[in-house]
């Protein structure tokens, strides 16, 4: 039997626990995680943050899927037609190599809704999208080859 990446659901920020517990139970996993720069009254700090909310990849075989249940937060699999989502072992090395720095928000310019853009910087680098909804401060693309859409924030020029 070979190992797969499933999906597990986990109750609201709870994810960086829930990895924490499975590295503890001796499971491979991978929560992606951006470094934002939070700004405050007094001070900057640099936060860890998620990519993905309420979502943690496991690299299991298909008989060891209930070993994750045993760890607190866990609500259950993510499903796709029936069947446990499956996230290929590329896309996992594709996200941990482009989420090594500091996340920056990409420049977006001027896009109506339809047109096909290609994120030049931070995670999502090097994918392409459509664009399914714009306003005055931010883009929706929709990436099909990830199956997500995702909001860029528009910069000012």
């Amino acid at each position: 039997m070979e190992k797969k990446w499933f999906v597990v659901y986990t109750k609201p920020q709870q994810e960086l626990k829930v990895a924490e517990q499975l590295t503890a139970m001796g499971i491979t996993n991978y929560c992606p995680t951006i470094t934002l720069v939070k700004q405050y009254s007094d001070r900057k700090k640099k936060v860890n943050k998620p990519l993905l909310s309420s979502y943690v990849m496991v690299e299991l075989e298909e008989k060891e899927r209930q070993k994750v249940f045993s760890c607190s937060g866990i609500v259950r699999y993510l499903f796709f037609l029936g069947k446990p989502a499956i996230v290929a072992a590329s896309d996992i090395k594709f996200m941990q190599n482009h989420l090594n720095g500091v996340y920056n928000d990409s420049k977006v310019t001027t896009l109506s809704v339809g047109d096909s853009h290609t994120i030049t910087q931070g995670p999502f680098s090097g994918v392409s999208g459509r664009v399914v909804e714009t306003d005055n401060t931010k883009v929706k693309l929709e990436l099909a080859s990830l199956g997500m859409r995702i909001t860029l924030k528009k910069q000012a020029a």
